[in-house]
Order: structure tokens, then sequence, then C-alpha cells
């Protein structure tokens, strides 16, 4: 345990992905100066473990499960978490399955309430394989004309190299913030009445399905532009990252992630 002084607090600092295995710790204890920011405890960071710094701008920073700007004031208690961006980013990165239904009706258009959205919308990870037809089947509501359902799964090759299998991980609290964040962005961006998102985690062989996204709406338009706006985002900002393992070697997939303010202090 880091000792600290009157005018230091002491936090928790969590590494993630490709970042863990530059540091050679999953967490670790730093004491910092009193009335420190973002900025300071991430310089603190890279000072304490010099390797990082071969990310360059790329390593996001956050504070209590979420993103941090520079300026954020870091507390006594706080943990902190650094990781290379998220699996994704720049395009999708697995095969993508899509099951459409075909409309039903000429349903009026529909806006969720926000009560009706905790009823029916989820977020969640799991370490089980994942039945895409019974998580399409969670937001099938009589008011909706169609469902919209991406089925992300781990594919065999990859530029020419043969992927033996993949192993997911997550900062699970952060990600299911972030799925939450990007439930209700789904909602204010397009017209649709619900959407569910399970993410599985741990070693997946070839084939096995890595993410399910369900989208239900009045009409398919909605749903299938929700669909595709989600994986990306999710790609984007949720942390989540994948190892890829090749018979002579392995390797975390980096996507662009979002920007870092902290980074770039």
């Amino acid at each position: 345990m880091t000792q600290k002084t009157n005018n230091e607090i002491s936090v928790r600092v969590l590494f993630f992905g490709a970042a863990r295995d530059v540091v050679g710790h999953t967490e670790v204890d730093l004491s910092l100066k009193g009335n420190s920011t973002a900025a300071n405890a991430f310089e603190q960071v890279l000072e304490n473990f010099p390797k990082l710094r071969r990310f360059g701008r790329s390593l996001l920073f956050a504070v209590n499960q979420e993103y941090a700007a520079g300026d954020r004031e870091v507390k006594d208690g706080d943990e902190l978490a650094v990781f290379p961006p998220v699996s994704g980013g720049s395009g999708l990165d697995t095969e993508t399955r899509r099951h459409g239904d075909a409309e039903t009706g000429t349903a009026s258009t529909l806006k969720a309430t926000e009560a009706e959205r905790k009823t029916h919308d989820f977020f969640e990870l799991t370490t089980d394989a994942i039945d895409v037809g019974a998580v399409a089947r969670r937001v099938v509501l009589p008011e909706c004309g169609a469902t919209v359902t991406l089925d992300g799964y781990a594919r065999e090759w990859t530029k020419g190299r043969q992927t033996l299998h993949l192993i997911y991980e997550a900062y699970a609290p952060m990600a299911q913030r972030e799925l939450a964040r990007l439930g209700r962005k789904v909602h204010e961006r397009f017209e649709i009445a619900h959407i569910g998102v399970v993410h599985r985690t741990g070693r997946l062989e070839i084939g096995e399905t890595s993410v399910v996204i369900a989208v239900s709406a009045p009409h398919r338009r909605a749903a299938f532009e929700a669909c595709e706006w989600a994986i990306r985002e999710l790609k984007r900002t949720v942390p989540i990252w994948k190892k890829e393992v090749f018979e002579d070697g392995e390797i975390w997939v980096e996507g662009e992630g979002i920007s870092s303010p902290t980074a770039n202090t």
C-alpha cells in the first residue's frame, strides 16, 4: 500500500489491454499531491511507468469510470483507469450478420418514454454463449413494425493471418455506463422504440458471437440506421478490447477510439 502524507491523496489505478501487458500490473495504488487534476495524475502514471509512453497520444484515461478531461479534479480514493483505444473505432472489425424483419403494418410514429426505455432497453456483458434470437425477441413489441439485429462474430482470417481464437476484455463498470449512454444517444438520433446490446467477454472460438445489437422501430429504415450507428459508436467508445491469437503470436486490436483531452495535455 502506498504511504501518503497530509498533503497527498491516494488513488487506485487500473490497467487494461495492451497497457496492462506493458505495465505488468492489473492495478496499483498511487499517491498524488493534493488538488490534483486528471492531467497531473496521468503524467504521474507515465513517470512511474515510462513504457506507457510508447502509446503516444492514443492512450486513454478515465476517472471513476468516465472519460476524463485534463482539468477534472482527482480526489482521495478515486478510481483511475489507463487503457489504449478500444477495439474497433475506424470501422467494423468482425463479420456482421443482419436479421431484418419486414414491416408488418403502418405503425404510427413512436417515441418511447423514459419509463418504457428502462423497461425494455438492456445493455449487458456476459461470459456465456449468446443466443441471438433470444436477444432479438426481447425488443419485439406489438407497436413496432421492424426489428433489426446485428450479429458480430469471430472470423477466422484477418489480413491473411489465420486466427485461432479471440479474447475479449472489458472494464465492466465503465462499459455498462458507456453502453447506457450509447442507448440514450440512439433514442435522441433515431425514431426507434427500443434497443438491446449484449457483448461477450472471455475466450471466443471462431464463429462464435461476440456482440448482438437488436433495435425495434415503427419502420425498418430507422432500425437499420440505428443499428449501424450503434455498432460504430460501441467500437469507438465502450471500453472493451479484443486480442487475436494466431499460431505464431497474438496481438491486441486497437481502433482510432475517442479523442483523449487528458493524453493531449
